[in-house]
């Protein structure tokens, strides 16, 4: 596997428009990032051609089997869940909702293994509700650095809240200091 930095973003409610904020003029970076957006499935292919444009990443919509590729932003399909195999390939399913969402970030987070990637990182976004906190934990086992959005910069603080309830945040930032932490992350040969 080569793919060596991972980053993974969470958000829902109000995410769309941060995520416009974090991508806008994103260079080609060195490294993956996974976006589990809450949306409902028409706004699946919209929300991917709107972060292409904004990006000098490839974007794409998870499938199936699909390998991790460096410089690669991958964004999660409605209604159904997605984990990483070996950390290498991802998996969709259908599975029970977690935390009333699917698919859920707590899933795609735990589903990482120890040991594969040189640099990970966690972000929780704006959105409602509890998912991502377990999967920031479970993130910090593995010496990810994690971020939840700071509150005024929040539509709903819930999220973001609940994952820094957890005693396992490191950083609370705001957008554009999240944007700028993403790219001294996943810049060649540069480290947190």
């Amino acid at each position: 596997m080569d793919v060596k930095k991972l980053v993974i973003i969470g958000s829902s409610a109000g995410g769309p428009r941060i995520l416009k904020e974090l991508f806008d003029g994103l260079p080609r970076l060195n490294g993956v990032i996974i976006i589990v957006q809450h949306m409902p499935k028409f706004i699946n292919e919209s929300l991917c051609d709107t972060i292409n444009e904004y990006t000098q990443m490839d974007v794409r919509l998870v499938e199936d089997g699909i390998p991790l590729e460096n410089h690669s932003i991958y964004i999660a399909p409605s209604e159904k869940h997605i984990k990483l195999i070996s950390d290498e390939s991802f998996q969709l399913f259908d599975g029970e909702r977690n935390n009333y969402v699917k698919p859920s970030i707590d899933v795609v987070m735990q589903s990482i293994e120890e040991n594969k990637f040189e640099q990970l990182m966690g972000i929780i976004l704006t959105g409602m509700g509890r998912d991502g906190a377990e999967g920031i934990k479970y993130l910090k086992t593995l010496n990810a650095v994690t971020i939840a959005q700071s509150e005024k910069t929040c539509a709903i603080f819930g999220m973001p809240s609940e994952a820094i309830n957890t005693g396992c945040i490191d950083l609370i930032l705001d957008p554009l200091q999240i944007r700028e932490k993403i790219i001294s992350t996943l810049r060649v040969n540069e480290r947190f």
